[in-house]
């Protein structure tokens, strides 16, 4: 493990070189506050919602300003990124409270509710939802606002209106190539689970209902429903902030 860790930093720093330091560092901060203010926090009874919400924020405002530096860019990208975020959080909390999942996904979580018998579950499983998305939105707001700002430069008298379809179209792409992402990396961390469970010959409304399961896709539902949101809010945010357009004449 500490090898395979070891050769991740490397080939990290050799390809990215200083902007994959930077993203190593932020990487760290993330980890801190998730095992230093989210877990605990949880694990004392604090709201799972409003723990994600506060820890997602802080990892967020660090990780990005961190890696692609203080510009107005970035800011864009952010406030994209926190959208898509309350969003998130928002589908995350009714989703949960709707399709009644427990939380009881596995045996780790009887083990929680065991030393810790007031432990919400249910309130838990809110806040990975949350915390799931946070590096899928990065990834695709932090490009929308970048491709704003080069369409600005490559075509200095386009419109807002213009430049916001012309982002879109560019969004598009990545939205399908990203849900695809989302869907493949769940289903990959589930195999032995639902290699289980086909064991027992159930249907596919069946295998659903199973708690196992309906967390996986809901988080997966989840997920994609707010990086979904997340593009045209970030577009918007990034045509907004971005210069307004230059006449003919002034180039």
């Amino acid at each position: 493990m500490w090898v395979l860790a070891g050769l991740f930093v490397l080939v990290v720093l050799l390809v990215a070189r200083w902007r994959g330091l930077l993203a190593l560092l932020g990487l760290g901060f993330a980890g801190l506050v998730l095992l230093g203010f989210m877990l605990p926090a949880l694990l004392t009874g604090e709201p799972g919602l409003a723990v994600g919400l506060v820890g997602s924020t802080l990892i967020m405002v660090v990780v990005l300003y961190t890696t692609h530096g203080f510009s107005i860019r970035t800011s864009a990208a952010l406030a994209g990124t926190l959208a898509g975020l309350v969003l998130t959080a928002v589908l995350g909390l009714v989703s949960t409270r709707t399709s009644r999942l427990t939380g009881f996904g596995d045996e780790a979580a009887g083990l929680l509710t065991t030393y810790i018998p007031a432990l919400d579950l249910q309130d838990v499983f809110t806040c990975a939802l949350v915390v799931a998305g946070l590096g899928v939105l990065n990834d695709v707001t932090i490009t929308q606002s970048s491709a704003v700002w080069e369409l600005r430069g490559a075509a200095p008298g386009l419109t807002r209106r213009r430049l916001f379809l012309s982002g879109m179209r560019i969004g598009r792409d990545h939205i399908a190539s990203t849900i695809y992402t989302i869907v493949f990396a769940y289903a990959g961390t589930a195999l032995v689970l639902l290699m289980v469970l086909s064991l027992y010959g159930l249907p596919l409304g069946d295998l659903l209902a199973t708690e196992e399961i309906g967390q996986e896709a809901v988080r997966t539902l989840v997920s994609s429903i707010g990086l979904v949101l997340a593009v045209p809010i970030t577009t918007a945010i990034a045509v907004w902030t971005v210069p307004g357009p230059v006449p003919a004449s002034s180039r």
